[in-house]
């Protein structure tokens, strides 16, 4: 796919690497805990403040109303700016709970929540898999009980990202009596404060602990904070993992480009080792990785499925990646700190191929909503 770029596009490109060569960090960013949360804000805040924030998001909802090219742009000088990475505290508000509002929300929502969103005040979290409903989410039993004007949760979710510092969650929940599988459940918008809300940390291989387990005893969430109508959560759900599998990732696939484009410039420098095949491969790889991402979100007609394609190239290319970065460094990743540089993204890029819907998951769907092939075992 070719883009054509304009005077403007251009101008709006130069604006942004000369903002970002000025306001790019240059701490690292925390990994967890409450030092994540208000670097991952402060960091939107000072975006917020000069004019970047939101830029694909449209003007009444408080963005700037450009175009998808306008935003891959922007990420594209964020990571040669050497910018946090997009998967921080806020990549679940901005990336996907934003704009499952602003698709999906009533206006009250969309007024009280969007603003805190764009300028850096709250942090979100997903409250979608359990422990028996990871893979097979409509399988979900944390169940919320109609009394009255709200909604009495019960039950428990884990592999919640940042659920310990998040003020709010998407929650997707069973709420009529006696449904199944797709049928009677409600995106709901929970306050993590209420009483009756109990998160438990879970630390992962990579030795951080942004991971984590929430239940909930007798949470009440008000009516008005059901998100496209109470029994048709299904419906707002996909909505939100189709942002999540595809637009919500295109900085991570970015990022990832200039990580081969990094272990290129090691390799000159010290010898491919012997991985020459390995890295022609990895970069021609991750450049059909950034044309099947533009060619999913300029394609038209678009479907709900086109993300999982892109999900499931860029979770499996990034373990590829990630474990090609810890062969070539060798011995030098023995003299680096666990949290930090190749060992970490390399043991954090495990869970790619789990979060968001498992490859298998995404095999799935490609197979049977895009390829149009017959439905497999008893789903």
């Amino acid at each position: 796919m070719k883009f054509e770029l304009s005077d403007e596009d251009h101008a709006f490109r130069a604006a942004a690497r000369a903002w970002l060569v000025e306001n790019v960090p240059s701490e690292p960013a925390p990994h967890d805990g409450q030092p994540a949360r208000e670097f991952a804000l402060s960091w939107l805040r000072r975006r917020h403040a000069a004019g970047w924030s939101g830029i694909a998001w449209p003007k009444a909802y408080g963005g700037l109303g450009l175009s998808y090219e306008r935003q891959i742009a922007w990420h594209e000088e964020s990571v040669i700016a050497g910018a946090p990475s997009p998967l921080d505290p806020t990549f679940v508000s901005v990336n996907h709970a934003g704009p499952t509002l602003i698709a999906c929300g009533t206006e009250e929502q969309k007024a009280f929540h969007l603003p805190k969103i764009l300028s850096g005040e709250v942090v979100w979290c997903q409250g979608f898999s359990e422990p028996d409903s990871g893979s097979d989410l409509a399988s979900l039993r944390t169940f919320g009980r109609v009394e009255g004007d709200h909604l009495i949760v019960n039950g428990q979710k884990i592999w919640s990202t940042y659920a310990d510092i998040a003020d709010y969650q998407e929650l997707l929940i069973r709420t009529e009596p006696g449904s199944e599988r797709q049928a009677g459940l409600s995106w709901v918008i929970c306050d993590m404060s209420a009483p009756g809300i109990t998160v438990q940390p879970i630390g992962n291989i990579a030795g951080a602990h942004h991971f984590a387990q929430v239940f909930y005893d007798d949470v009440r969430i008000p009516l008005s904070n059901v998100v496209g109508g109470l029994n048709n959560g299904w419906k707002t759900a996909m909505t939100t993992l189709g942002f999540e599998r595809a637009t919500a990732a295109t900085a991570l696939q970015i990022e990832l480009s200039a990580k081969v484009e990094a272990l290129l410039r090691f390799a000159e420098v010290q010898g491919d080792g012997g991985f020459a095949h390995e890295l022609a491969s990895a970069r021609a790889e991750a450049a059909a990785l950034r044309a099947l991402t533009y060619r999913t979100l300029f394609k038209d007609p678009t479907t709900p499925f086109d993300g999982s394609m892109v999900r499931l190239f860029f979770a499996e290319l990034a373990q590829r990646i990630h474990r090609l970065g810890m062969q070539l460094y060798g011995p030098e990743n023995a003299d680096c700190d666990r949290l930090s540089g190749w060992v970490y993204a390399y043991l954090e890029a495990f869970s790619e191929t789990i979060a968001g819907g498992t490859a298998e998951i995404q095999r799935n769907i490609i197979g049977e909503r895009i390829l149009g092939l017959p439905r497999g075992g008893n789903r």
